[in-house]
C-alpha cells in the first residue's frame, strides 16, 4: 500500500510543484497580477525551501528503493526515512501557516451556504490524480521484492 500511494501521489504531487514554481517565478519576475497580492508571510518563505527540497528527497528515495530492491536498500532506507521526518515537521509548519487562509476557504457563504460547483482546479486535480495512478499500475511488478515473505528478516552472512 505504501508503494501504490507514493506512486499515485506523484501526479498530484508534479501538478503542485510545476504551479507553485510558476506563481514564485511569475513574482519574483515582477508580474502585476502576483505581486498585487503581497509577499508570502516571511515564515512560510523561510520554510518553502525546506518543504520542497524534502519532498524531492522523500519520493526520488522512495523511487530509488523500488527500484533497487530490499537488498540493496542500504543508506538509500536511512535517507527516505530521515527526509520523511524533516517533511512531515515542515509540511506540518506549513499546513499550520495556511490555517487562516484555509478558514476563510471552509467558511459558508451564500443564502444556502452550500455550492453545488466544482472548483475550478477540480479538473487538474483528477487529471493528475489519474496520471499517478497510470504511472503506480505499470510499476506494480516492482512491489514483488518488498512484498515477498521474510524480505526484511536479517540473515547474517
Amino acid at each position: 500500500m505504501h508503494l501504490f500511494v507514493g506512486l499515485l501521489l506523484l501526479g498530484p504531487l508534479a501538478i503542485k510543484m510545476a504551479s507553485t514554481g510558476y506563481r514564485f517565478v511569475r513574482y519574483y519576475a515582477g508580474n502585476s497580477t502576483y505581486p498585487d497580492k503581497g509577499p508570502p508571510e516571511p515564515t512560510m518563505r523561510l520554510i518553502a525551501p525546506i518543504v520542497v527540497a524534502s519532498t524531492v528527497v522523500v519520493f526520488m528515495s522512495g523511487i530509488l528503493l523500488m527500484l533497487a530492491g530490499p537488498s540493496r536498500r542500504g543508506e538509500l532506507l536511512l535517507i527516505h526515512k530521515a527526509s520523511f521526518v524533516v517533511w512531515l515537521v515542515f509540511t506540518g509548519l506549513h499546513v499550520i501557516g495556511h490555517r487562516p487562509l484555509m478558514a476563510q476557504l471552509l467558511r459558508p457563504t451564500g443564502p444556502n451556504a452550500i455550492s453545488s460547483r466544482p472548483s475550478p482546479d477540480s479538473a487538474g486535480r483528477w487529471i493528475a490524480l489519474i496520471g499517478g495512478l497510470l504511472l503506480a499500475h505499470p510499476l506494480i511488478p516492482q512491489f514483488a521484492p518488498w512484498t515477498a515473505h521474510g524480505v526484511l528478516i536479517h540473515h547474517p552472512q
